[in-house]
């Protein structure tokens, strides 16, 4: 038994090092090397404090901000730690409730808004965190943002326009618009 139980002990302590903390150190050091900001949660700085991820959205219901996709986490909205969906189908009241509820906010927040009403602006995303809206969901509430600030809404318009991100790899997902990056660029303009 002991010739069996030294070889198997070593091997578990060299898998131990070499996967445990061997490897983690490495990769870690690469990322930190060659994608630091990624690597460090992809923050967003405002005078050089961290405000926010780029990859997980943030409650935002004043009519001066866009507004992103509703978020099914619990006990709080976007909450990082309980990455989840609603787990909800199409025919279950909660879930019809839940998107009359968006609606009606969305419709009292700009009432006379004659845009179709984007999909993701009611409906949450599979994780409940997503930090982007579709450009069309950007566009439905350019009218409001700019009638709440005062501002022209071809300037907002314009800023929507700069912070819509592309196709990754120029093929892979659709246009989209990163919520929390796009507010903090219009509470710098005013």
């Amino acid at each position: 038994m002991r010739t069996q139980l030294r070889p198997a002990l070593v091997a578990l302590a060299a898998l131990t090092l070499i996967t445990g903390l061997l490897y983690p150190l490495v990769v870690t050091g690469i990322a930190q090397v060659l994608f630091p900001r990624q690597a460090n949660g992809s923050l967003i700085l405002i005078d050089g404090k961290p405000a926010g991820s780029s990859l997980i959205g943030q409650p935002f219901d004043a009519p001066k901000y866009f507004w992103g996709r509703p978020s099914a986490t619990s006990p709080f909205p976007y909450n990082a730690a309980a990455s989840s969906g609603s787990n909800l189908g199409p025919t279950n009241d909660a879930l019809i409730k839940a998107v009359q509820a968006r609606i009606d906010a969305l419709k009292a927040a700009d009432p006379d808004n004659p845009l179709p009403l984007p999909v993701d602006l009611v409906t949450a995303s599979g994780s409940g965190l997503d930090p982007h809206i579709s450009p069309a969901s950007a566009a439905y509430q350019v009218r409001r943002v700019a009638r709440v600030r005062g501002m022209e809404e071809a300037v907002v318009l314009q800023l929507v326009s700069q912070h819509t991100e592309g196709r990754q790899l120029g093929i892979l997902g659709e246009p989209r618009v990163n919520v929390l990056a796009l507010n903090f660029a219009l509470d710098t303009l005013k």
